[in-house]
Formats: C-alpha cells, sequence, structure tokens
C-alpha cells in the first residue's frame, strides 16, 4: 500500500461517526421516550399519595426492582465507560477491589442497615441528630450535598462525550435534551418512576454490553485469544503483597483501603441508603444488600472483560498512542462502533446504555437530594409545611438541582485536568462522614462535639492530601506505570508524540504519593483519631439510647448512664 493510499488518523475517526444510522438514534429516542412514560404513569395514572410515598415508595418496595435501581446508581456512565479503560491501561489488579465491597456489605448489613432501619428515617443524617446534636447533622447533610453537586454534572458530562464520539452532536444539544427527559420522570413519580426506570435500564445497559463482549469475542478469534493476548502483556494479574501505601492495586490497598472506600462510598450515601430503608423489613433489606453485590460483581466483571477485549482487538495498535481516541475513556465507543457499527440500531443501544447508567444516577441522586432538602434543611430550621406544600417543595428541589447541574456541565468541559480532580475530592469527601458514622454506631463515648471537630479536620486532611496528589498527577510529578501498547501495525497515519520531559528530579512526598483507594481510609482515619484525643479532655457522657448503636455493642451499654 504506497503512502497515498493510507488514510489519516482524524479521516478513521471520521468514519466510525459515520456508521451512527437513523435505527441508531430511533433506539436511543424510544428509551427516553419508555422513561417519560412511567414518570407519568406514576405521576397521574398511579399517583404518590403522599410525601412519604414520593421519597420512600411508602416503604413497601419490591426486592428485585431495589436491587436493579441500587446496581443502575452505582454503575454511572463513568464507571461503564471507566472500567474497561482500567483495565486496558493497568491490568485487572483493579476487579480484586470488589473484596473491599464483600467486607462493607458485611459491615452495613450487620450495623448500619439493622440501626437506621429500626429508627425508620427518611433521611440517613437524621441519625447524626439523634446520636450526637443538630450541629453534626447538618455538617453530614452539606458534605452529602456538595458531594453530589460535584459528581453529578461529571455524570452527566462523561456519557455526553460518548454520544459526542459515535454521533458528533455536541454535548450541550444532547445534554439539556436527555436531562430534561430525567427531571421530568423524577419530578413527576418520585421514587417509584425512579426505581422502575432504573430497571429499564439497567437491562438496556447490561444488555448492550453482552453484546459487544459476545460479538467482539468472535471477531478476535474466540475467549482463548483475548485471554493469550492480554497473558503474554502482562495485564492479568494479581494485585502485588507489598506493604508500600503508593502502590496503586497492592493487596492492601484492594482489601483494607476498598473496604473503607465503599463504606464511604454506600454505607452513608443517602441516594443508596434511601432505596434500603424504601423495602418492608430489615430482612428484605439485607437481602438487598447482597443482590446489590451480585449485581455490581457482574456489572464489573463484564465491563473489565471488555477492556480486556479491546487490547485484544486493538492489540497492533493501540488507539490511545496513535491519536485514534483523544482520551482514554473513549476506548469503550470505540470498540462499540467498531464491533457493532455494521449492525444497524445495536451501536444506538449501547449508546442508550451508556445514557442510561446516568439517568439512573441522576434520577436517584435528585431524589435523595429532595430527601434531604426536606429533612436536614428545611424542617430543622423552618415552619412546619402541609403535606401539599411539602410535595410542592420536593419536586422544586428534583427541578432546580436538575437544572443546576445541566448548567454545571457547561463548568465542568471548561475546568479540563481538574475534572479528574473534582471527582477525587469529591471521594475523599466521603472518608471523614464514614468516620463520624462509624463513631456512632461502635464508640458510645464520643459526643457531637468531638465528632464535628474530628470530621471537619479529617476532611480539610483528606481534601489537602487528594488536592496535593491530584496536582502533582496533572503536572506529571506523579505517574502509575502503564501496560505495554503497541502501533507497529497501524493502517493509517498519525503524528508521533514528542519525547516527554524528564521529570523525575521532583520528589513528591510519601503522603501525596499514596493509592487513591486509601484517600477514604485515611479521612476516616484522622476523624476518629482526633475524636478519640478529645474526649480526653473531660470524662465521656455515654449515650443511653441504645437504638443509636450497632446491635453487638447495645449489650456493653450501661443502662443508667447519663444521655448526652
Amino acid at each position: 500500500m504506497s503512502n497515498s493510499d493510507i488514510r489519516d488518523v482524524a479521516e478513521v475517526r471520521l468514519s466510525y461517526q459515520q456508521q451512527f444510522s437513523l435505527l441508531d438514534y430511533a433506539v436511543f429516542v424510544t428509551m427516553l421516550s419508555i422513561c417519560g412514560v412511567i414518570g407519568v404513569y406514576f405521576g397521574f395514572v398511579n399517583k404518590q399519595k403522599s410525601t412519604q410515598e414520593y421519597l420512600m415508595g411508602g416503604r413497601n418496595m419490591k426486592l428485585v426492582p431495589v436491587c436493579f435501581s441500587l446496581v443502575a446508581t452505582f454503575i454511572s456512565g463513568i464507571s461503564l465507560l471507566g472500567t474497561p479503560t482500567e483495565l486496558y491501561i493497568y491490568g485487572t489488579s483493579y476487579i480484586f477491589s470488589f473484596s473491599g465491597a464483600v467486607m462493607m456489605s458485611i459491615v452495613i448489613s450487620y450495623t448500619f442497615i439493622p440501626v437506621l432501619h429500626e429508627l425508620q428515617l427518611t433521611s440517613a443524617y437524621e441519625y447524626l441528630e439523634l446520636r450526637y446534636d443538630k450541629r453534626t447533622r447538618f455538617f453530614g447533610s452539606v458534605l452529602f450535598s456538595i458531594y453530589l453537586l460535584a459528581w453529578l454534572p461529571i455524570v452527566i458530562y462523561v456519557p455526553a462525550l460518548a454520544f459526542n464520539q459515535v454521533t458528533g452532536v455536541n454535548i450541550h444539544i444532547v445534554t439539556p435534551i436527555v436531562c430534561s427527559v430525567c427531571i421530568f420522570y423524577t419530578c413527576l413519580g418520585g421514587l417509584r418512576a425512579v426505581v422502575w426506570t432504573d430497571v429499564i435500564q439497567t437491562v438496556v445497559m447490561i444488555g448492550a454490553m453482552i453484546l459487544v463482549i459476545i460479538k467482539g469475542t468472535v471477531i478476535v478469534g474466540g475467549f482463548e485469544q483475548v485471554l493469550i493476548k492480554n497473558w503474554n502483556s502482562n495485564r492479568i494479574e494479581f494485585p502485588p503483597l507489598s506493604w508500600d501505601l503508593t502502590e496503586r492495586h497492592s493487596f492492601l490497598a484492594v482489601s483494607i483501603g476498598s473496604t473503607f472506600y465503599w463504606i464511604g462510598l454506600i454505607a452513608v450515601n443517602q441516594s443508596m441508603l434511601q432505596r434500603f430503608l424504601s423495602l418492608r423489613d430489615l430482612k428484605t433489606s439485607k437481602r438487598a444488600v447482597w443482590g446489590f453485590l451480585f449485581g455490581v460483581l457482574f456489572v464489573v466483571l463484564v465491563c473489565g472483560y471488555s477492556g480486556l477485549l479491546a487490547f485484544a482487538r486493538y492489540h497492533d495498535c493501540d488507539p490511545v498512542d496513535s491519536k485514534l481516541i483523544p482520551a482514554k475513556d473513549q476506548l469503550l465507543p470505540l470498540l462499540v462502533m467498531d464491533v457493532l457499527g455494521d449492525w444497524n440500531g445495536l451501536p444506538g443501544l449501547f449508546v442508550a446504555g451508556v445514557f442510561s447508567a446516568a439517568l439512573s444516577s441522576l434520577s436517584t441522586g435528585l431524589n435523595s437530594m429532595a430527601a434531604v432538602v426536606l429533612e436536614d434543611f428545611w424542617k430543622p430550621f423552618f415552619k412546619p409545611l402541609t403535606d401539599k406544600d411539602t410535595q410542592i417543595l420536593v419536586r422544586m428541589v428534583v427541578v432546580i438541582l436538575g437544572c443546576i447541574c445541566v448548567g454545571l456541565v457547561f463548568v465542568v468541559e471548561k475546568l479540563g485536568p481538574v475534572l479528574q480532580l473534582t471527582m477525587t475530592l469529591s471521594s475523599a469527601s466521603m472518608g471523614p462522614l464514614a468516620g463520624v458514622f462509624l463513631m456512632g454506631l461502635f464508640m458510645p463515648f464520643i459526643d457531637g462535639t468531638n465528632a464535628l471537630i474530628g470530621g471537619v479536620t479529617g476532611l480539610l486532611s483528606a481534601w489537602w492530601v487528594a488536592a496535593n496528589s491530584q496536582w502533582a498527577q496533572t503536572n506529571g510529578f506523579l505517574n502509575f506505570n502503564e501496560k505495554e501498547r503497541f502501533t507497529v501495525n497501524c493502517t493509517y497515519s498519525y503524528e508521533r508524540s514528542a519525547t516527554s520531559v524528564d521529570v523525575d528530579d521532583v520528589e513528591v512526598p510519601y503522603l501525596y504519593r499514596i493509592s487513591y483507594l486509601w484517600f477514604t481510609t485515611f479521612g476516616c482515619t484522622v476523624t476518629i483519631v482526633i475524636a478519640s484525643v478529645l474526649c480526653l479532655r473531660k470524662f465521656p457522657k455515654i449515650q443511653s439510647d441504645q437504638s443509636l448503636f450497632a446491635p453487638f455493642i447495645r449489650p456493653w451499654i450501661g443502662k443508667s448512664r447519663p444521655v448526652i
């Protein structure tokens, strides 16, 4: 083949966009329409008769739909696109962090869920006032709100980029349209609409991924070829047995570190707890924990395998180094258009699946934020509302917050490298909150003042470490070893990357080099240590209400101790 016959990488990239047909658009629009119809059904046909029904589904939700909803909420578009990239770039060590999810499930099944379910709370942060005081409750609610406002715009932005890659449609056209549908059905139908749309969206999401890996595996020559190519490049590996906290996915990081990471992500997150508490009894809620665990494991394994499949497919011509994709997280959309592009309708199904993951996270966030605003920001400080006014308030929160998130997408787009910083800071935020909850459940001698000071100190410390770590990565001072990639057999021309500048002489402090899986542990540990030291300043009073503690702690609490 002569040089004149070799296509430029930009031309190849454009050819993938041109494969998105009218049928693909029709499939995508159909998914949005079904979600809208569900909102209309629960908003006008099977109407929510009270605020409790709107926010909690009348605490009578069914197990299977809630499990689907929990999985859909956790597997956002970020996870759906990020997990394949993680295994493609760094190998399979990340998958072992799921051991932390198992430990988290055991912990919340026997501590968080029994306590919160017995108290019949709407907002999980009501517990902090019952256990400590109003100040601590306000701290927890504000922290969750900041986390949600930082996370939701990114959840929307990432799949919008994927849509732009496979269609060429501007993200500022598709984002308002898709999010308007989500705001519509969340506002009208409440929790029931959110849960049932999550069921539809989870089926679409998983179905699209399964189609990709089945056809892709056939194209590369079978499952054995996928394993051989990844094994030879050392992508299939176990976490290294190392005590070094800077090892990105060491055995310690994927076991102990990821346990705290998952507790911060699930156990103190109103978006997740609200679904567990919407079930009729404790036994069903515990079943939901394990249903969620196995559902997430299945989806993560499917997404992870697609990353290994991508390497087998692009073994001789890496799309990252050859500039076929402008960002690493666009690897999966490229694989989809490459594998399914000649089957009209299937790329549309995949895009619908990616947006389904984003919409489920957005709708859940809006619904849970409505509960937090009502229970934690309105009721403690303002006069009681009638049931009608309350329903107006929570729907206004959904609409206003939804519009704010759509607006923040414009900001996220301009942040560039700070995008990952925002995600890191929001992740670090949940460590101190986990510490405050854990002290409440297990340490009866910690009072509200100690918990609040510990929480604020832990938060500032975790933010400081996460921000400096991310700054070092952004400026190239901190890099992690990537698996080998090849461009020996590319059939298109591309501009070779310039030789990178050596920045190894810049010394990054050890604390800033720790694995991201330790950020939550760090914030949680600082919170607990500071609060424990402060309780030594005076003889501690023991909270006497045994219902506020983990069940196995209760027999050790004296019944006649003074109440804080």
